[in-house]
Formats: C-alpha cells, structure tokens, sequence
C-alpha cells in the first residue's frame, strides 16, 4: 500500500524497519526528521528508517534507505532486534504501528541527506544520547525511546548502561 494510506489513525500492522550508524570511533549519527515528514516531522530519531518493498530483503531495503536518504553505503550491517514491535500515537493522531527488525551498521563519511526526509543530522556518543533519552524521551521519535533501550539491553551499545526497569 501507498504510505499515506497505510500511516492514518487506524494504521494496521505492517513491516518497516529501522537503522543505528556508527562510525569507526563508536559514534553513533542521530538524524532529525524533515518538516515535510509525515510522521513526527522535526523529531530527532535513528540514523534510518523505512518500509521494505513488496518483495525486498530487509538487508536489501535498509541499504537502499541508506544510500536515498542519506547518501551513505553501510560498510557492514547486522540485524539488531529481529523481533522488535511497537506502536506509537502522533499529536495529531496518526498511528504507527509496526514489526520493526532493527539492524546497526557501520558506516564511513558524513552523511549527504535527502532534504526532503532529513533536515539535521549529528554524531553522538550513544551513552550521551541513550542518558538524553531517559530524561527527556518526548525530544525523541518514541521508536528510538524505546529501541535504544533494547539495543542497550541486548549488549548492542558499548559503554551504554541499560536503563532501570520503571515500577
């Protein structure tokens, strides 16, 4: 289905997939969300995210986001968190909800972005970012709140401290 159609305030379940970059020295490249995105435009979020195509290999559809959105080849890739589901309500009432497989790549160079998907972009240390997280998560895409801490708790982040169980 059309994007626009699938993402709406009764979105069914559906197959995406997200994307932490890293480079050689353990950084990790947080992207934030053009303003002409759909879902939570202007968010600060993962280095990639996407829908594979009917058919697409998830390796096959994270590469591809890669090289479109941000102008980068993944020098490795591993899939992450293959089980990974969330769902998440906007402000403005559009849902995702998605069986979201997280992969980690490596990657060389500085990002070229898509303007029209990305409209900033940093290098960050994770444990920063994953602290960040914890105490403002409304700054973040809710997919990222919620992947960091099992990428963290999977032993997928170095140096990041999985996050106490809130009771």
């Amino acid at each position: 289905m059309d994007k626009a159609a699938v993402h709406t305030a009764d979105t069914p379940l559906h197959l995406a997939f997200s994307c932490y970059g890293f480079d050689s020295g353990g950084r990790m490249l947080l992207t934030r969300r053009s303003l002409h995105k759909r879902t939570w435009p202007g968010v600060w979020t993962n280095t990639a995210c996407g829908h594979p195509a009917p058919g697409e290999p998830g390796d096959d559809a994270v590469r591809r986001r890669l090289r479109t959105e941000l102008g980068v080849e993944p020098v490795s890739l591993r899939l992450a968190l293959p089980g990974f589901r969330y769902r998440a309500i906007a402000a403005d009432g559009i849902v995702e909800n998605e069986v979201c497989p997280v992969y980690v790549a490596e990657l060389t160079g500085d990002p070229s972005p898509a303007s029209d998907e990305v409209m900033d972009w940093h290098w960050v240390d994770p444990s920063a970012f994953a602290r960040s997280i914890e105490e403002a998560p409304y700054l973040v895409s809710p997919w990222s709140v919620l992947q960091m801490r099992e990428l963290a708790a999977g032993g997928f982040l170095p140096g990041v401290t999985p996050p106490a169980r809130q009771r």
